[in-house]
């Protein structure tokens, strides 16, 4: 067997066999496949697709590449959620001690952020010394006191994604649905969950840009779970409006003790509850109204947020953040943005708000780069509000006031105001079981 000829076969758009992608994702980890052949291939892939049965092998391959975490323990109790990214995402910090004080399991692997999307652990560290480093006993001894664990992503789990993921970023072959669709789920898959719930976005602040695409991708997911034992549903929901009012990520951690604490921002609280519905559904059994009561529970008579306290104690971080959330919002420099012309907000462009948060210093361009936790957006106003031309539309947030002028900049451009109160833009696309 030769990658040349594998190559060869798929740039002719012809199906792979188990036995050819198991060679190459093999070779490309052993470095007997080079990053040139690796880059044909992943190409031809892009340009030609891949079925089912090779979207399933190519999961697989990448899933075996590494160790797997076994949560058989906690039965069918298990569950996972996993977003496709977006801006002012921080609905894991709201979702998991929902359905941890309901009794579900949630062992879960999270990443950094990276360029204008948000990371999960990058808000964990907010609170205090919280580790996001454990070792396998302890982040499972954590989730069977406290039902919930969040860490930083396992170098062991499915290293040939990593290492292919690299690749694709730098060879404009990220956009593929076969290569996004496996990605995704080697690690999920690794991560062990017996039922996962996936969040995917689309608009102009996802890397999934419409409808149409999102439904693909997530058919495709749904194909892979059920592949392999485990059970998957899909919300796709609309990121061409940042979610909720923070961005950044201690101000992200504050809105999210706001939606536990039974308060916050409408699509927001819709997304979350959502997520944390389908999660409970699955993981207990029950249909959606009754999932829908248990969460509503949760908040209401303050086991969600009593959770969100134990589960920062468990890993050292520090709950007087959880009790006074201003401090939170206690940057060096703080700033205002104000609306440069009377009229409703048109448009608030979810990337251009990323970006804006980025450059206060929320975000990296590059994985090695520090951010500033502390820094980001609270936007007072945003998509469909009227406002009047001097009116405060954001206040920003940054060690470094010279930052300021670069987001405001940014935001000018992501800003369009109109006389006529525009159209509500739904949150939740499709819900695919």
């Amino acid at each position: 067997m030769r990658i040349y000829d594998i190559i060869d076969k798929k740039r002719h758009s012809l199906p792979l066999t188990k036995e050819e992608i198991d060679f190459f994702v093999s070779g490309y980890m052993n470095d007997s496949v080079a990053d040139y052949q690796a880059s044909a291939l992943l190409m031809a892939i892009c340009i030609n697709g891949m079925n089912e049965e090779e979207t399933l092998n190519l999961t697989n391959a990448m899933l075996r590449s590494g160790s797997e975490i076994d949560l058989s323990c906690f039965g069918d109790l298990s569950v996972d959620k996993h977003s496709t990214g977006g801006v002012g995402d921080k609905t894991t910090l709201i979702v998991a001690p929902i359905v941890a004080a309901l009794g579900l399991k949630v062992a879960k692997m999270s990443g950094r952020g990276l360029g204008f999307t948000g990371g999960t652990i990058d808000k964990l560290e907010s609170l205090g010394k919280l580790s996001t480093t454990l070792s396998q006993a302890k982040f499972l001894n954590q989730v069977d006191r406290i039902g919930v664990c969040v860490i930083g992503q396992s170098e062991g789990l499915a290293p040939a994604d990593k290492k292919l993921y690299a690749l694709r970023d730098v060879t404009a072959t990220v956009e593929s649905i076969p290569l996004i669709a496996s990605s995704i789920m080697s690690k999920k898959l690794a991560s062990g969950a017996k039922s996962i719930v996936l969040d995917i976005k689309v608009g102009n602040g996802a890397f999934m840009k419409d409808l149409e695409s999102g439904i693909s991708l997530a058919n495709a997911m749904i194909k892979i779970g059920r592949g392999f034992g485990r059970n998957v549903r899909c919300v796709i929901s609309n990121m061409n409006i940042p979610l909720g009012y923070a961005v950044g990520n201690s101000v992200e951690v504050y809105e999210a003790i706001q939606i536990l604490s039974g308060r916050g921002e409408k699509r927001l609280r819709e997304i979350a509850l959502a997520l944390a519905s389908n999660m409970v559904s699955m993981g207990l059994g029950v249909d959606t109204q009754k999932a829908n009561q248990l969460v509503d529970e949760a908040i209401t008579s303050g086991r969600a947020l009593i959770k969100l306290k134990e589960w920062v104690i468990a890993q050292g971080g520090d709950v007087k953040y959880i009790n006074t959330p201003e401090l939170l919002l206690r940057a060096k420099h703080k700033d205002e943005y104000v609306a440069k012309e009377s009229g409703y907000i048109s448009k608030i462009d979810a990337k251009g708000v990323g970006i804006a948060s980025m450059l206060l210093g929320a975000g990296r361009v590059k994985k090695t780069d520090k951010i500033d936790h502390l820094a980001g957006i609270i936007l007072e106003k945003s998509y469909g509000d009227y406002v009047e031309k001097g009116q405060v539309i954001a206040t920003l947030y940054s060690k470094d006031k010279s930052f300021f002028p670069g987001c405001k900049s940014i935001l000018t451009n992501s800003l369009s105001y109109s006389q006529e109160k525009p159209r509500e833009e739904a949150l939740i696309l499709d819900t695919i079981l």
